[in-house]
């Protein structure tokens, strides 16, 4: 015998599923895809080129732009208090409120201490409406109405209440240097004129917590009533084995719209919907796998011990019969994702203005015969993408505990 062979047998079985898994390149693609879509769920509005909440910054003027579409803004200050919120509140669905509002503009120039053009009106050769700002205006938060001119520049009052004086060559500096820069799309504007990636990115959130929870609501009712029904049996297995059969009978897509209807349009109302329907696989193989295992002598040493039945059942019995629920689980999230693009296609899932990749599909699909037809092909292919990684992740997991397969 070699010696790498006499290394892997001596290895636990946990470490030689986890070799199995690592050689399988799939599984580790799978992995990876996930990874990466978990890491951009959780710094949410920290990475996205849009920070505001749920991507939803609109500028009309900007909408159904191509990809890596640029135009030159200008960053006005809002007279109003700072929004000086933690890094942290931008994490998962969250989003930073700005303390500037965006304007693109065509044409500008500075006149005696006003910035005067025209606004962005479309496209290079269509001017917006006239633009007029006076540089305090751009730079500060100031009470309307508070500034005047002095021999050189400007006196004005800030919301805080502070009076401040700045020359004219001074606020010009500051807005050139901090306040006029080129934006770019990268993946260009949808029909309201928001960046598409950063809606991408931020769909991702939705896909994965509506799985997460899916899956999570899933788990609980199916490992609770398969592992009853397979340890007890008899009538209390009659009547779980009925129930499944019964949720099992319906069409996944209608009792989860029913229930939907009946809960009201909502995310949340999403995965509570989608987790009532998933539980019934889960459930069914639990039980199976209960079935299989009370009979064997560490059970009945349990029973002996005079262990009770629920300490059985959760601490002996389900432990053992987890394997092929994570594969299921693998599934299932894949599944969950696709009905919750389903059913925000069909307008009962999450609600506008979040972000969910479904909806965007609705929102663009009529231009798919159009030469902008990756705004509804881009979401489609991060669905796509997603639901083909959880179930590589799922076959490489099966394989992976499955000792048959060789080394």
């Amino acid at each position: 015998m070699s010696e790498q062979e006499k290394s892997g047998n001596s290895l636990s079985p946990a470490k030689r599923s986890m070799q199995r898994f690592l050689k399988n390149r799939a599984a580790v693609f799978g992995a990876g895809i996930i990874a990466a879509a978990l890491l951009v769920s959780i710094l949410g509005g920290t990475i996205r080129p849009d920070s505001a909440r749920d991507a939803n910054t609109q500028n009309v003027a900007l909408a159904m732009k191509s990809p890596n579409f640029s135009v030159p803004v200008i960053e006005v200050r809002i007279n109003a208090q700072s929004f000086d919120e933690p890094w942290w509140k931008r994490l998962f669905f969250g989003g930073k409120r700005s303390d500037y509002r965006t304007v693109p503009y065509h044409e500008i120039a500075f006149e005696e201490g006003y910035l005067v053009g025209y606004e962005y009106g479309g496209s290079e050769s269509v001017r917006g409406m006239p633009l007029k700002l006076s540089l305090p205006d751009v730079v500060y938060p100031i009470v309307e109405g508070s500034e005047s001119r002095t021999d050189d520049g400007f006196r004005f009052q800030t919301v805080d209440g502070a009076w401040q004086e700045e020359s004219m060559e001074e606020l010009e500096a500051k807005v050139r240097s901090r306040h006029m820069s080129q934006k770019t799309f990268l993946l260009g504007t949808d029909k309201f004129g928001r960046d598409m990636l950063s809606r991408l990115m931020a769909g991702t959130i939705v896909s994965l917590s509506v799985g997460a929870i899916s899956v999570l609501i899933s788990l609980l009712l199916g490992v609770a009533l398969g592992a009853v029904a397979g340890y007890y049996g008899g009538r209390i297995d009659a009547f779980i084995t009925w129930i499944i059969n019964v949720v099992w009978s319906i069409p996944t897509l209608l009792l989860v719209i029913a229930i939907t209807f009946a809960l009201g349009k909502g995310f949340v109302q999403v995965f509570v919907a989608v987790g009532l329907t998933m539980w019934v696989e889960v459930a069914r193989v639990v039980r199976g796998q209960t079935m299989g295992l009370k009979n064997l002598e560490f059970v009945e040493a349990a029973r002996v011990l005079g262990f009770p039945d629920r300490r059985i059942i959760f601490r002996h019995i389900v432990p053992n019969a987890m394997g092929p629920v994570i594969v299921i689980s693998a599934a299932n999230f894949a599944s969950a994702i696709l009905l919750e693009a389903g059913l925000s296609f069909l307008g009962v899932g999450a609600q506008i203005p979040m972000a969910s990749w479904g909806r965007m599909i609705k929102d663009h699909y009529p231009y798919i015969t159009t030469d902008m037809a990756y705004l509804a092909i881009l979401p489609g292919l991060c669905i796509v993408l997603l639901v083909l990684a959880f179930m590589l992740l799922g076959n490489g997991i099966q394989d992976s505990m499955d000792s048959r397969i060789a080394e």
